[in-house]
């Protein structure tokens, strides 16, 4: 091409050294041309082909692709292409040229497998198995060895190297990489174990207070785990560290279809009677507690005939207390309420006293793991407990305040 140029400035009587340099500009102008050119063409009418195609394709997968912005990645290879092949144009400069152009189609090629890479992520994830078994870090794994394996050839290419000998040389230099990479390697290694044992799942809620985390788990990568909390924040946890460190994961919970009330009210100890007859023909008229007040009568007075025991005096033989049966109440009030799952545990016991009274704890499983539904739920229950706690002639401890004086 430049002899070409060069003879024709010559025959319009242009001098030698003048039409050398005018070839070399004419030369670059039309390369530059062509290149420009072929990048119109490529991007105004090759991708918008594609993009009409891919438009009235069904599936779906390629529509990742048009909005990763895949193709207008690879795009960028043509106009380079031509400059590549264009090379041997300039002698002394060529082997340079040929060198920049394939370094930059081979960073264009491996920003594309990326842009696919993710692609393959998100189509992945539209899967129901992606929840339990996310390759969003393994295909991270496969991105990194993809870039290094594009820089050592770069490298290689820019500096006339076989790869083999920068390989051998990055051996050498394997303890200075495994420093390096060794939040990468951490990160294969606990992913692997995540994803092996099926320790944490997309969706999961887990609790990690060392890290500020309390909320459901939105992505898991090679490097990180992310974790919206409640409050909206999201918080990101390095992945090993869920390997490293303990943490609470709330799934068991939703699996198992019952969530835990574990909650106590406060009795005041100084309430706490025997119940007397009238005590006992109010109590018989709660549906609840009408057979076991019955059954428990029945059993006590065969209890003190049996024994002999005066009645005479309170404190002889055995008696029903208000307490009891209150307690009695609470337990066939959860046995019978549509919302405790009847399949788990169910009881309603007492705690060690101490200076703000007697604690009767509520221990059951709502059926609804929901967590709006669940405090519904249990705000209901104690409501009607804290209702029904004067119809035992109990009274609720709780510490005096200034009305109160």
């Amino acid at each position: 091409m430049i002899e070409n140029i060069n003879k024709l400035l010559l025959s319009y009587g242009v001098s030698d050294e003048l039409s050398l340099y005018l070839s070399y500009g004419v030369a670059i102008v039309i390369i530059i041309f062509v290149s420009l050119l072929t990048d119109l063409i490529t991007k105004k009418f090759l991708l918008k082909i594609v993009r009409i195609y891919i438009i009235k394709s069904k599936a779906k997968w390629d529509d990742l692709l048009l909005k990763k912005r895949v193709f207008e990645q690879l795009a960028h290879i043509p106009p380079v292409l031509i400059i590549h092949a264009f090379a041997p144009v300039f002698p002394a400069v060529d082997t340079w040229i040929q060198r920049i152009a394939f370094s930059y189609i081979i960073i264009n090629i491996v920003l594309a497998i990326n842009k696919i890479l993710d692609v393959v992520n998100d189509v992945y994830s539209t899967y129901e198995i992606s929840k339990t078994r996310p390759i969003k870090g393994y295909l991270q794994v496969v991105s990194i060895f993809i870039s290094a394996t594009a820089t050592v050839i770069i490298i290689s290419v820019l500096i006339e190297r076989s790869p083999w000998i920068l390989l051998s040389g990055i051996g050498a230099a394997t303890a200075v990489l495994m420093l390096i990479f060794q939040n990468s390697i951490l990160g294969i290694v606990a992913s692997i174990q995540l994803t092996t044992n099926n320790m944490v799942q997309i969706g999961d809620w887990i609790e990690m207070p060392s890290h500020g985390a309390d909320g459901d788990v939105i992505d898991i990568s090679l490097h990180t785990v992310k974790v919206q909390n409640w409050d909206k924040t999201i918080v990101t946890i390095p992945t090993h560290k869920l390997i490293s460190e303990s943490f609470k994961n709330w799934r068991g919970m939703q699996e198992a279809g019952g969530r835990r009330i574990k909650r106590s009210i406060y009795i005041d100890m100084t309430s706490v009677k025997f119940c007397d007859e009238e005590m006992l023909e109010r109590f018989k008229k709660i549906q609840y507690i009408k057979e076991y007040i019955e059954k428990k009568e029945a059993e006590i007075e065969d209890y003190n005939k049996l024994h002999n025991v005066d009645t005479s005096s309170i404190v002889n033989g055995r008696r029903l207390t208000n307490l009891g049966t209150f307690r009695a109440y609470v337990e066939s009030y959860l046995n019978n309420h549509s919302n405790i799952n009847k399949k788990m545990t169910r009881m309603v016991r007492q705690l060690q006293p101490a200076e703000y009274g007697l604690p009767l704890e509520i221990y059951a499983f709502t059926n609804e793991t929901e967590w709006i539904k669940y405090e519904a739920i249990q705000s209901d229950i104690f409501d009607h407990i804290l209702a029904v706690v004067p119809e035992f002639d109990l009274k609720i401890y709780q510490k005096p305040a200034v009305h109160n004086f």
